[in-house]
């Protein structure tokens, strides 16, 4: 399991600062953590240490989700990078009956209606792991490297709105990350802020 400790300050993007204080930091390693899928599969961080890992917090019913949705922009993202051997975990940390929830049947007909590329959708409902991330928005994104360390945290993309025009001219802050640390170059943008719906957790 990877253990969760604290190392240096990351690089924040100019006119985007990271104002909150995250319970993780940059170039440290990210927590474990262990979920379920909607066949009751489970899926655990450490499963997948030796490669690189996508977090993606999402919620179907936010627009600002639904603008990479609906562009195809997050499936392509989903499908280019699992074909490079990336695992991709979408996690939604919605509470039962708050927006964006899914579980079950239901859940497996929603996958299939968004056309979901990723590894695996897990379900947080209690919100304990988006809590441990300090996930604040949908969509949130982190990237970790294969020694488990995370190396990206924040927005997916430069254009903090929900206009789906927005998405061709933005640059991609996950891709970014993933394609210099995969080619061994340093990751020049390390964290930014998140922008977003608020994840929708329970009242606990």
């Amino acid at each position: 399991m990877f253990s969760v400790s604290w190392a240096q300050k990351s690089k924040v993007t100019e006119g985007q600062p990271e104002r909150s204080v995250a319970k993780i930091k940059i170039d440290a390693p990210a927590p474990d953590f262990t979920l379920t899928d909607a066949t009751g599969k489970t899926y655990s961080l450490s499963d997948f240490k030796g490669k690189y890992v996508v977090l993606e917090w999402v919620n179907f019913g936010c627009p600002f989700v639904r603008k990479h949705y609906d562009t195809n922009n997050m499936q392509q993202l989903q499908k280019t990078y699992t074909e490079k051997g990336v695992v991709w975990l979408a996690i939604c940390s919605s509470a039962k009956g708050k927006q964006g929830y899914y579980s079950g049947d239901e859940l497996t007909k929603q996958l299939k209606k968004e056309k979901f590329a990723g590894t695996a959708y897990l379900i947080d409902e209690d919100g304990t792991v988006g809590k441990l991330y300090s996930a604040k928005t949908t969509p949130h994104m982190y990237v970790i490297d294969p020694d488990g360390n995370l190396i990206y945290m924040g927005a997916i993309d430069s254009m903090p709105s929900a206009k789906k025009e927005d998405v061709k001219s933005a640059t991609n802050y996950v891709a970014a990350a993933l394609d210099a640390a995969m080619e061994g170059m340093p990751v020049e943008t390390k964290a930014t802020k998140a922008y977003g719906c608020s994840v929708k957790y329970g009242s606990k």
